[in-house]
Parts: structure tokens; C-alpha cells; sequence
């Protein structure tokens, strides 16, 4: 009875308020750690700091076309919030991708710094109190390139001899016009004390588990076998035996001469393969032992999406962030690498089958939320600039970031209809017992963490873009809309309670004669 009450008193699913204030469509909502102030992000190119107190009033207003933005389109408060991470997209040509971040004072509202962001949808957050993470991307041929990722101090105005400002953490090649988008950083240290612990063991009798594997690895069967450590520079080929990497790219180019080459390849697969034969041999080994061991680490995992077969994100890329990695102290292009480490690799690798269009930690960062949109199950990709057709339904996966394997069956209920290269963002949020996201069927979802059954359905009269948990009240959610609007749900146990704190005016007025008879 209690768990029946707790599901039906406590869900965030009445509409206690409607905030209008923007006049364009907002696309993301993100709190403050304290819970007293949130943000929004809009087309009508500003940022809004709201104070979140009995009722919901605007406090700020900050406009970026100043700055030649088209559009803010995240925020992300730092962990003393004292500070707020703006990212937006720049004015430009329809194909642009350039975007920039902006850091906000909390305290007076100035803006501190601005920081340039390529692709704009990497986004950008905070990997501590006063360093963030951006991004940079390099194009090598027609569709590969390289992402470099940047990290950044956001008071860049104390440069100085012995300070930068500015120092690379990690430089990653991209094949077949895929790229790194959507950065996040999951702290380690939190694992030993999750806020739920989810039981997954029957889930996973239930269904197969999502792949997931080394980057050195050619299969999921090759990443089972026991394989010995090889030497970076010496990594053999699928198919030329063991062969080095730059002996392989010169016998490409001579089977290619000598007209050896059956079937002729493409000018696309031609430039995947030298990549990859080039990137064999140049690339760093991946960190050993990712998966912490000690409670009290304070190593640092950065999460984005990525790709290897098209450009659409089918990818969750895992790198571990060291703690020397954490400070723009050092030379600003990072450690000294050999010419046999030109790329980092990455750590970890998932692989979604399908188009990734949100994610989202737990509060206690153990747990990874994805939303995506499946592909055909035996689709094969010919050419990365056509990828395959997405399915309407949103799938919501769920990866354990202590073991990087897949607890949850996708929870579902929520949709989308945009095709491929129309396809974006929609936001989630995670509360210690909820899990919230948006949709394109005009609808905010709510589902429960532990019986993965959805909850409630939060109408709007548009595509519902984002959608934001109170950090500490988690009968509080916000909704944000292309309908411009942002609603404001609370449970029906937190409406009587603020019912039942509001003076009633006849009371008042009772009050009020008794007083002028005595």
C-alpha cells in the first residue's frame, strides 16, 4: 500500500504553473545544484535565470545576439553554482556547425568569458568548479576529421606566464563523417554510494545485454578470447596477417597502382580504409583497467556520443580523465606524445544500434539514461552519409557506468518522428526515483526506476524539448516546449501541502471581524 501511494501521491503530474516569458521555442531547462534557481535556453537567443520559490519568477534575462549567436540551446550550472555554462550556435551559412560557450556570474550576471565550440553540439559542461570542457573539429578528408577536446578556465582573463588558460586533454579521429557530440563527465567517487541501487539480475536473464567492447577489439567474439598485449606500432591488419600498420597503407597504395584491388573501392571506402590504416599506427593505447577499484577515486570518466559507420551518433565513447588531466597547469597542448600517439583512443566503447538523441546521469552518476531511435536489426550501412532508417519509437536504455553493461529492458512509451538529418536533442532527467524525458508527440514523460513501468504523461501543444528534476525535491519537474512555453508539475501531495500553506481569505476576513468586535 505504502508503494501504491508513493506511486500515485508523489509523481510530479499536476500543472501548477505556465511561464511565458520566452517567445520562441525553448529547448533546454537545467537547476541549480541548490535547487533555488534554474535556467532556460531558447530561439529567442536568450538565457533566463528563474528563482524557484513558492511561485516561479523570472530573475535574469541575458540576450546573446550581441555576440552573433542564432541561439542558446544549453546551460549547466557549475558544482558551487556560482557560475552557468551557456552554449549556442552561431549566426551563419544553414550547414554551419560552429557554436560558442559563454560563462555567466551568478552573483552580478556578467559574462565572463566565451569560448568557441565546434561541432556546436558537443555542447560543453563542466568538469569542475572552474574548468570546462569544449570542443574543436578538424577535417582531414571528405569524411573523416579529427575532434580535439579542449579544457578550458572559465576566468580566461588570468593568463599569465605560469598559468594558461587553455590546454588540450584529448585529440580523437573520427571515420565515415562521424564526430564527437554531446560531452558529459560521470564522477567516479560516487559509485560506492548510489542513491538506488537497481535490481538488474532478473532483467538481464530476460534479455541480452548491449555489446560493449574495447576499441581494439574487431568483434564482440574477439573481445571474449583472451588476447595478448601487442605492440602499438604492430597492430595487425583484418586481413593482411601480421603485417605492420605502415607496411599495410604502402601495400594498399601498391595494390591500388598495380590495379589489384577487386572490387574497385569507392572514393569513400578508399578514404576509410588509408584512415584506418593510418590511424593504426598512430594512435595511443587505450588506459588500462578502467573500471575503478577504489571507493575513494578521484578519476573522472568523460562520456560523449560518437559513430564509426555514418554520421548519425550510434556511439557511446568513454574516456577516463585522469587526475593531473583535471587542471589547465602544464603545456597547453598536454603531454609530450611520440609520433605513435598523434590520437587518443577511447577507453570504452557502446555500441546503440541506433541514433542517440539524449543522455542523462543519475544524481549519483552510476547510472547512464540513453534515448535513441533504433535502426533496422540486420541493416548494413554501404555509405556513411546515408544512414539507416530510424525507428518512430524512443527506446530508453540504461548502462551500469561501475560495470559498462546494459541493466535495464528499454523503457518505452515515448516518440519521435523526425527523419535522419532532421533528427535532434530531445533531453531526460534523473531523479532518485524517476526518470523523465521529452518527446515529439507533444508529451513529457515520467517513469518509475524500479519497476521500469512509465508513470505519467505531461501534455504540452508541441515537441517537448527538455524536461528538469528539482535536484532536491523530486515532486518538482519542469517541462520545456516548442509551444514556447515552460510548465511547472508538482505531486499531488506537494499541491495540498502548498494548499494548505496559502492563507484562505475568508479566514482572513474572519480574523479580521472578530478583531474589530473585541
Amino acid at each position: 500500500y505504502d508503494e501504491f501511494q508513493r506511486l500515485y501521491d508523489t509523481i510530479p503530474c499536476v500543472e501548477v504553473q505556465a511561464l511565458k516569458e520566452h517567445n520562441d521555442q525553448v529547448l533546454h531547462l537545467s537547476f541549480s545544484h541548490s535547487g533555488c534557481l534554474f535556467a532556460s535556453c531558447s530561439k529567442d537567443c536568450t538565457v533566463k535565470i528563474w528563482s524557484n520559490e513558492l511561485d516561479i519568477s523570472l530573475q535574469h534575462s541575458s540576450n546573446m545576439r550581441p555576440y552573433n549567436w542564432s541561439y542558446t540551446q544549453f546551460s549547466q550550472f557549475n558544482s558551487d553554482d556560482s557560475l552557468l555554462l551557456v552554449s549556442g550556435v552561431f549566426v551563419g551559412p544553414h550547414n554551419s556547425s560552429s557554436g560558442e560557450i559563454a560563462v555567466i556570474s551568478m552573483e552580478n550576471f556578467t559574462l565572463l568569458s566565451r569560448v568557441r565550440n565546434k561541432p556546436y553540439d558537443v555542447f560543453g559542461c563542466w568538469l569542475n568548479e572552474t574548468n570546462l570542457i569544449s570542443g574543436n573539429l578538424h577535417r582531414i578528408g571528405r569524411i573523416t576529421s579529427c575532434s580535439v577536446l579542449w579544457l578550458n578556465n572559465a576566468f580566461q582573463g588570468i593568463e599569465s606566464e605560469n598559468v594558461n588558460v587553455v590546454k588540450r586533454l584529448f585529440k580523437i579521429q573520427n571515420l565515415n563523417a562521424s564526430t564527437i557530440r554531446t560531452v558529459m563527465v560521470a564522477d567516479c567517487s560516487r559509485y560506492d554510494n548510489p542513491d538506488l541501487l537497481l535490481d538488474y539480475e532478473e532483467q538481464l536473464a530476460a534479455s541480452s545485454s548491449c555489446p560493449v567492447f574495447d576499441l581494439g577489439s574487431d568483434s564482440e567474439e574477439e573481445e571474449a578470447k583472451p588476447r595478448l598485449p601487442a605492440e602499438p606500432a604492430l597492430q595487425e591488419l583484418p586481413d593482411a596477417g601480421a603485417v605492420p600498420a605502415e607496411h599495410g597503407l604502402q601495400q594498399l597504395f601498391d595494390d591500388i597502382m598495380e590495379g589489384r584491388m577487386r572490387p574497385a573501392m569507392t572514393e569513400t571506402e578508399l578514404e576509410t580504409k588509408v584512415a584506418e590504416l593510418f590511424v593504426r599506427n598512430r594512435t595511443k593505447p587505450p588506459e588500462p583497467n578502467l573500471l575503478p577499484t577504489d571507493s575513494n577515486s578521484k578519476t573522472k570518466y568523460l562520456i560523449f556520443t560518437t559513430g564509426c559507420l555514418t554520421y548519425s551518433p550510434h556511439q557511446i565513447g568513454i574516456k577516463r580523465i585522469l587526475p593531473h588531466q583535471m587542471t589547465t597547469a602544464g603545456p597547453v597542448l598536454g603531454e609530450e606524445r611520440r609520433s605513435d600517439e598523434f590520437f587518443d583512443s577511447l577507453d570504452h566503447v557502446i555500441d546503440i544500434h541506433g541514433h542517440i538523441i539524449g543522455m542523462g546521469l543519475s544524481p549519483d552518476h552510476r547510472y547512464l539514461y540513453v534515448n535513441s531511435r533504433a535502426w533496422p536489426r540486420d541493416c548494413v550501412i554501404s555509405d556513411p552519409m546515408q544512414p539507416p532508417p530510424i525507428a518512430e519509437e524512443i527506446d530508453l536504455h540504461v548502462f551500469d557506468l561501475k560495470t559498462m553493461k546494459e541493466v535495464k529492458r528499454a523503457l518505452r512509451a515515448h516518440r519521435a518522428y523526425t527523419p535522419n538529418e532532421e533528427c535532434f536533442f530531445i533531453f531526460l532527467d534523473v531523479s532518485r526515483d524517476f526518470v523523465a524525458s521529452g518527446a515529439e508527440d507533444r508529451h513529457g514523460y515520467i517513469w518509475d526506476r524500479h519497476y521500469n513501468i512509465c508513470l505519467a504523461k505531461l501534455q504540452h501543444d508541441n515537441v517537448v524539448n527538455s524536461v528538469a528534476f528539482s535536484p532536491v525535491e523530486q515532486e518538482l519537474l519542469l517541462t520545456a516546449s516548442d509551444d514556447t512555453t515552460i510548465k511547472v508539475w508538482r505531486s499531488p501531495r506537494a499541491v495540498r501541502v502548498r494548499q494548505a500553506r496559502r492563507p484562505r481569505p475568508r479566514k482572513l476576513l474572519f480574523s479580521w471581524l472578530m478583531n474589530q468586535k473585541s
